[in-house]
């Protein structure tokens, strides 16, 4: 049976969603510690030196979460923990048994985390265009299997956990209007046609998944990413 967890991150941080979607996933007996990581407290470099989240300590004996127990383990950064959370929690599926099944869920993940994240940066706050988002919506879309509902078949992974958050959030902006009238006009056009018929369905079955909606607070991330863009565009 897993140690005692704490998983430290923000419900409006996209690689802290990931995590926080795995770990509902697996059904862990875990705290969640948020830490807003635009004012991060003193204290969490204690947990992750680099002072980014996610972060999760692991085992050791009960403690306070600013002052977590000298047994315990510390890691970081969210592909990693993905891992991590699927080796704690074998039976939930969330990484594959088979190894040619394993491999698929970390090029996939290698896919999203090379090409959509750099597209959804430059597309929010760089001024790229809505061609950005759609190119990199292609590549994952090559990546889906001919049958399955998710990455790599019909069970959801680690994989899944990882594009989730990018695709309900590229959709929330898209939706209001943001990072600008035609950026997210072309997105949602892009979405609504048959040649991305295939990953829309998909990415929409991601954002009802219970997981992703519990793991992240829309609102908060909707507010933090228009001020992101908001001072982007000051800074031009």
């Amino acid at each position: 049976m897993p140690e005692q967890l704490t998983h430290y991150g923000s419900k409006f941080s996209g690689y802290a969603h990931k995590t926080g979607i795995a770990l509902e996933e697996a059904k862990a007996q875990y705290t969640h510690v948020e830490i807003d990581f635009t004012n991060k407290p003193d204290w969490f470099v204690s947990i992750n030196p680099a002072g980014k989240i996610p972060a999760i300590v692991y085992g050791g004996a009960a403690a306070p979460a600013d002052k977590p127990s000298p047994e315990s383990t510390k890691l970081a950064e969210s592909a990693v923990l993905l891992e991590f959370i699927a080796d704690l929690y074998p039976d939930s599926g969330l990484m594959p048994s088979d190894p040619v099944q394993r491999a698929k869920v970390r090029f996939f993940n290698n896919t999203v985390d090379t090409v959509l994240t750099p597209a959804l940066f430059g597309w929010m706050v760089g001024g790229a265009p809505a061609s950005t988002i759609v190119d990199a919506f292609k590549k994952i879309q090559e990546l889906l299997p001919e049958n399955g509902q998710f990455a790599v078949g019909d069970r959801f992974t680690i994989a899944d956990a990882s594009v989730a958050p990018l695709y309900v959030r590229i959709v929330l902006l898209a939706e209001k209007g943001l990072p600008g009238k035609e950026q997210a006009a072309g997105v949602l056009e892009a979405l609504s046609s048959p040649e991305l018929a295939k990953f829309k369905a998909y990415g929409d079955r991601l954002a009802e998944r219970p997981s992703v909606i519990s793991a992240w607070d829309k609102e908060k991330s909707l507010a933090y990413l228009t001020m992101a863009i908001q001072g982007a565009k000051a800074a031009k």
